[in-house]
């Protein structure tokens, strides 16, 4: 059963890392899981909470660290090294296949920590905002799936390292509200 999962899940990496290879993508990937290029989103979040909410927000910003902390030490203090997937760049029979996108990096692929940390960001960011605004439930999630997306097509993470790492960032999202929940002053 494991091994017909790894060749699935190596079959959907090259239909995804070779065969959706384009130049368009080329240069886009490779920047949706840059933290840098999202770092404008993030300093806007933290101003919007604190200028809109004022105390309330940096209780805001405390527990969206704490969620991003909470999912990186998770994924990658934990699961990966008890895990120890090698890379799909760092595979030793894959290396024909490999496009080199990105630097490939030497920890281990299972679970995407791209994928835990910001699925656990965007479900957080859903929870504390839906019922104000809307949009940010379809916004949220597809921010999370595109770089999700960007670690397979760069090719760093297999498909289910980033599905599982998103199932692992939703759990904690939902967690660290709920916690946020019983703390947030009134």
């Amino acid at each position: 059963m494991i091994a017909e999962i790894q060749q699935f899940d190596t079959a959907l990496f090259l239909k995804i890392h070779r065969g959706l290879g384009n130049d368009f993508f080329d240069v886009l990937m490779p920047l949706l899981r840059n933290r840098f290029f999202w770092a404008p989103l993030y300093l806007f979040i933290i101003v919007f909470c604190i200028r809109q909410f004022q105390k309330k927000g940096y209780y805001m910003i405390g527990m969206l660290l704490a969620t991003f902390a909470m999912g990186d030490l998770i994924a990658s203090r934990i699961i990966k090294p008890l895990v120890g997937r090698i890379r799909p760049c760092n595979e030793v029979s894959l290396v024909h296949d490999i496009i080199q996108r990105v630097p490939c990096g030497s920890g281990f692929s299972f679970p995407s920590s791209h994928a835990t940390n910001h699925f656990a960001i965007a479900i957080f960011l859903i929870c504390l905002f839906y019922r104000q605004w809307k949009p940010i439930l379809p916004l949220g999630l597809a921010w999370a799936l595109l770089i999700s997306f960007a670690q397979i097509y760069v090719g760093v993470h297999y498909p289910v390292d980033t599905l599982v790492g998103a199932l692992l960032g939703t759990c904690i999202g939902f967690s660290t509200f709920a916690i946020y929940q019983k703390i947030k002053p009134a």
